[in-house]
């Protein structure tokens, strides 16, 4: 498997620094407080990674 190329990687890096700061923006926004923010997504990330275990 090839490696990815730089500028694609650090593109990559700078799209999901942009669309935290955009989640966190509208969050701010909306009125959701923070602390349920964040309980919110890590019982997202708690379920991407079961859904992704391979055993």
């Amino acid at each position: 498997m090839e490696p990815i190329p730089l500028p694609h990687f650090l593109l990559l890096i700078c799209a999901v620094i942009l669309a935290a700061g955009a989640t966190l923006w509208m969050a701010a926004k909306a009125g959701v407080p923070l602390a349920a923010l964040a309980i919110a997504l890590l019982g997202a990330a708690a379920l991407a990674r079961l859904l992704a275990r391979v055993e």
